[in-house]
């Protein structure tokens, strides 16, 4: 047997270490080039990027600047995974939801589904969802020892869960070959709809499943309605935290022994298309869940049960179709993250009931991931990414903050009775708002290079969702209501509101700015008119009369140009009838010439909805 070398593959070895401090000189000299002083670190801070919950995003990360040992995985703090194996073996569960109230609908969707990659269902029962009553005929068919079933029933768990153990009953099943979330949990309840449910029926449901169902969990600490109430991640998972041990300390009270306890519940968290963001969240959670498990003289019992769904905030309604491009980030960030279940909204789920090729795409996400990219054959993909140990540990750290103030204010219920969880939930949400309406977040579609030709996606009405607490929120909403304007507009007079775009100069010159006012009004739902190209003092006003422009005219070019022609145009266009003339650049550029600016960081909802206003375009 030959034995390599340990250097032998001791590829530029001959080059010294680079050092932080060379790296940053680099940076200097980059920054000075494009006319900013700076030095040392604040160098580096001028190229990192300020994230929710005080957390920041550095352009570098140096092994010196890891995060405490992670342990291995299947071990306490978890941060790697709750099983040694990961998901090498299998995969993440493939589960998909399923929303309707009718039995026999829900069952061919459910059968399509199973016999097409997903290995588990998610059903929405009770008042958003099928009747109790009906999950004998919805799961007729379907084989319960080899597909798990996770039920979501609102404030109907108990007759949810009486129903679903009764038909396994029926059916002669074991009930150690029985494996299902029950799905109970008054708190998110509570979240959602503003009504107070008592723990103690929770209580009684775990304490039957967990003397008689080792595979059952009874409770579930659903994190979605924080964040679709606009919460940071920090406060998803410091709520999260809360809620679980309220549960907790209620299992406990009641007789059952900590490790008992911690085997009644699994935790729901949103993936995002923030890729980095959620494998650090799904990370943080467990390290977080496995610290109050250790706090509880349980640390074995800490390895937290993850279910992860696609978010809701992020899915527009407006070319629906860039979700599938969302979702699919966000199902590889929850398998990377070690999520032990994904579900993958479907493109269309904000427009209704998903029809079969919707639900097909959701599906086979996760089994292209999972198939053809192998995601799941590496045990914690992430693990050893300074980037992502980093970030999971600044998160972990907000997080147990967060959850701490929740504890001192008197614990989860307390805190959303007080109002305290909806303040500090809606002063994240508006922060985040001015970023979306200034469009410093883009959202592809909606902000960011809108369609407004495309043919509307329409979907069977879905059953409502439950309300009257939280408030949902999505990114696109301020846009929605702006293109909701013009679709108005559209059906009463048969076009949509209008602006002409002024284009001065060569291409050169105009194009960018063009191209910039282009997609910001068309974001509003308005037309822009750019014909012809380019525009004189002597074309401006035929061009805007032959354009059928709403009094709206803007003026895009270079700096340069708007010296020269700016005064000229304007004063051509205002005689053909433009009673607002607005510039694509820097405010202040030729004042006496224009009314308003349009320009890269100005609100873009503001200036819409101003804009229909002024057109008459009704509310």
């Amino acid at each position: 047997m030959t034995v390599l070398p340990d250097d032998g593959l001791s590829l530029a070895a001959e080059f010294p270490d680079a050092t932080h401090e060379q790296w940053q000189r680099l940076v200097e000299g980059v920054l000075r080039k494009s006319g900013k002083e700076v030095s040392g670190e604040a160098a580096e801070d001028a190229l990192s990027t300020k994230l929710e919950d005080g957390l920041t995003t550095r352009p570098l990360y140096t092994a010196p600047e890891t995060a405490p040992d992670t342990g291995f995985p299947g071990f306490a703090p978890f941060v790697r995974g709750g099983r040694p194996e990961g998901g090498a073996a299998s995969g993440w569960d493939v589960r998909q939801r399923i929303a309707g109230t009718d039995p026999v609908r829900v069952n061919d969707a459910a059968l399509a589904d199973l016999e097409n990659g997903t290995t588990s269902l998610w059903l929405a029962v009770g008042d958003a969802g099928l009747p109790a009553e009906g999950l004998g005929r919805a799961l007729e068919g379907v084989y319960l020892d080899l597909a798990p079933v996770s039920l979501d029933p609102g404030a109907q768990f108990t007759e949810a869960a009486q129903a679903f153990l009764t038909l396994c009953a029926e059916r002669k099943m074991h009930p150690e070959a029985i494996h299902a979330s029950l799905g109970a949990d008054p708190l998110g309840h509570e979240a959602r709809t503003g009504e107070a449910l008592s723990l103690a029926e929770a209580v009684e449901l775990a304490q039957v499943t967990a003397a008689g169902y080792p595979h059952v969990r009874a409770l579930t600490v659903d994190a979605l309605p924080y964040h679709e109430a606009g919460g940071s991640a920090a406060e998803e998972l410091g709520l999260s935290l809360a809620t679980g041990v309220a549960y907790l300390r209620a299992l406990t009270e009641a007789g059952l022994t900590a490790e008992a306890a911690f085997g009644e519940l699994e935790f729901r968290y949103a993936a995002t298309a923030d890729q980095f963001l959620t494998i650090a969240k799904l990370r943080a959670a467990r390290r977080l869940w496995a610290r109050i498990a250790e706090a509880c003289g349980a640390p074995e019992a800490g390895a937290q049960r993850q279910h992860a769904v696609t978010s809701p905030v992020m899915m527009t309604r407006r070319d629906p179709w860039v979700n599938m491009l969302r979702t699919t980030v966000a199902c590889m960030a929850a398998g990377v993250g070690g999520a032990d279940a994904v579900t993958v909204l479907p493109f269309d789920q904000e427009l209704g009931l998903p029809d079969a090729f919707a639900r097909r795409i959701s599906r086979n996400t996760s089994t292209i991931l999972l198939e053809e990219s192998h995601l799941a054959r590496v045990i914690d993909p992430a693990g050893g990414s300074y980037y992502v140990e980093q970030l999971t540990d600044e998160l972990a750290h907000a997080a147990w903050e967060f959850f701490r103030g929740v504890e001192k204010a008197g614990g989860q219920a307390a805190a959303l009775r007080s109002g305290l969880v909806a303040d500090r939930l809606a002063e994240t949400w508006a922060a985040r708002s001015k970023k979306l309406a200034t469009r410093r977040e883009p959202v592809t579609g909606v902000s960011e290079f809108p369609h407004l030709s495309e043919k509307p996606v329409v979907r069977e009405p879905a059953p409502a969702p439950l309300t009257g607490g939280l408030p949902r929120v999505r990114r696109d909403e301020a846009y929605e209501a702006l293109r909701a304007r013009s679709d108005v507009h559209l059906a009463a007079t048969g076009a949509r509101p209008t602006v002409f775009l002024a284009a001065l100069g060569p291409a050169a010159a105009h194009t960018a700015r063009a191209t910039f006012a282009s997609n910001l009004f068309q974001a509003g739902g308005i037309t822009p008119v750019h014909d012809p190209v380019p525009v004189t003092p002597e074309t401006a006003a035929a061009a805007y009369a032959a354009s059928g422009a709403d009094g709206m005219a803007v003026l895009c070019s270079s700096d340069a140009l708007y010296e020269e022609q700016a005064e000229a145009v304007a004063a051509a266009l205002r005689s053909a009838g433009a009673t607002t003339l607005f510039l694509a650049g820097k405010p202040g550029t030729a004042a006496t010439a224009v009314d308003e600016y349009v320009f890269a960081g100005c609100d873009a909802v503001a200036v819409l909805s101003s804009v229909l206003d002024r057109m008459g375009v009704a509310q």
